[in-house]
């Protein structure tokens, strides 16, 4: 693909660019928070709390959610092996030897890019209409879905 950005390009239609587990800022923030709540021994502050907060009875599973947030991390991008590591769509695009599913005739119908609509929507037919009418390079360097 070269460079520009265009290795961020996925073959679903998504940019690793914009993507927060690539980006790593909330692995950041949910890293910084935990080491916070653990110098502050906040565990003990919570079981104070929890008398007259009852939210804070869910102490323990919110720090365990932290530490998850924590290993969202994808440095790699999705043509480096980053991202769902058997992913039916990558794995079909480089069987049938195409950069992405926007050289797919079948994309706008393809049920291997449903379990994407629960966190994206329709962001990337979007993408992928746009990637194939304009180019690649159109799409890196203009606005994307998300």
């Amino acid at each position: 693909m070269g460079d520009g950005g265009y290795e961020l390009v996925c073959y679903c239609g998504l940019y690793c660019g914009d993507c927060h587990n690539y980006k790593g800022e909330i692995a950041d923030l949910a890293r910084d928070l935990r080491k916070k709540l653990r110098e502050s021994k906040f565990d003990r502050t919570s079981k104070g709390l929890s008398k007259y907060f009852k939210d804070f009875e869910n102490y323990d599973q919110c720090y365990d959610v932290l530490g998850a947030m924590v290993r969202l991390r994808c440095k790699r991008g999705c043509r480096n092996g980053g991202g769902p590591p058997q992913c039916k769509i990558r794995n079909c695009c480089v069987k049938k030897g195409i950069q992405g599913c926007w050289e797919c005739g079948e994309f706008e119908t393809c049920t291997k890019l449903d379990f994407l609509k629960p966190i994206h929507d329709d962001a990337y037919i979007k993408n992928l209409k746009k990637i194939n009418k304009g180019g690649i390079e159109g799409f890196v360097n203009g606005k994307r879905h998300w």
